[in-house]
C-alpha cells in the first residue's frame, strides 16, 4: 500500500513538474518583447540623456567616438550607473541589433581615478593611439574582448564579442578610438 501511494505521488508530481515546465516554456518562447520596452526597465534611456547625467555628475565634458564598427545596429541605449560614492560610478553606451544578435557592441567610461587595472595577462597587444596615448586590447573573458585606453581623466574601454573579431579587429577598435580626436565645441556644463 505504501509502495502504491509512493507511486501516485511520484507521477502526480511528475505530472505538475512537466506541465509547468512545459507552460513555463511556452510563455519565454511566445512573450519576446522588443528591446525597447526590456532596456528601459533596466535603467537604459537614450545615448544623449546618460551622456549628459553622466557629464553633470562629473563636472566634466565627455568626448564619444565618432566611428562605430562596421556592423548594423537597430538600437543604442545609454545608462549612467550613480552607486553610492563615486567608485563604482560609470556611462554604458551598448549598441544591439535584434535581428542579429552578433551584432553587439558596447563602450563603458569611468574615471580615471576609479579605472579598472588590467592585468599584463589579459593583455594581447599594445596599440599607439594618434595622440600618443597608448590602447591595450585586452582578453575580457571567454566571450569578449575590448580595447582600453585612457584620456581627458577618463578609461574607455570599447568591447566586441569574440564571435564577430573577424568583422571588427583590434585594429579597426583603434580607429575608433582615434575617432575621439575632434574639435570640442561644447562648453563645460556648469560654465
Amino acid at each position: 500500500m505504501k509502495k502504491n501511494i509512493f507511486l501516485v505521488m511520484l507521477i502526480f508530481c511528475t505530472s505538475i513538474c512537466g506541465v509547468s515546465s512545459e507552460t513555463a516554456s511556452a510563455k519565454t518562447i511566445s512573450e519576446s518583447r522588443p528591446f525597447e520596452e526590456i532596456y528601459p526597465e533596466i535603467g537604459y534611456k537614450t545615448v544623449e540623456e546618460a551622456v549628459k547625467e553622466f557629464e553633470l555628475h562629473f563636472k566634466q565634458d565627455l568626448k564619444l567616438p565618432l566611428r562605430l564598427p562596421p556592423l548594423s545596429f537597430t538600437h543604442h541605449f545609454g545608462r549612467f550607473t550613480d552607486a553610492d560614492g563615486d567608485i563604482n560610478d560609470s556611462l554604458e553606451l551598448e549598441f544591439i541589433n535584434d535581428k542579429s544578435p552578433e551584432n553587439h557592441y558596447f563602450i563603458f567610461v569611468r574615471s580615471i581615478e576609479h579605472k579598472i587595472p588590467i592585468k599584463d595577462k589579459r593583455i594581447v597587444k599594445l596599440y599607439k593611439l594618434k595622440n600618443g596615448n597608448e590602447a591595450k586590447f585586452i582578453n575580457v573573458s571567454e566571450s569578449f574582448e575590448s580595447l582600453v585606453f585612457e584620456r581627458d581623466n577618463w578609461q574607455y574601454m570599447l568591447n566586441i564579442p569574440k564571435r564577430i573579431s573577424k568583422k571588427v579587429t583590434p585594429e579597426m577598435l583603434v580607429e575608433i578610438a582615434n575617432s575621439i580626436d575632434y574639435p570640442n565645441e561644447k562648453k563645460n556644463p556648469l560654465e
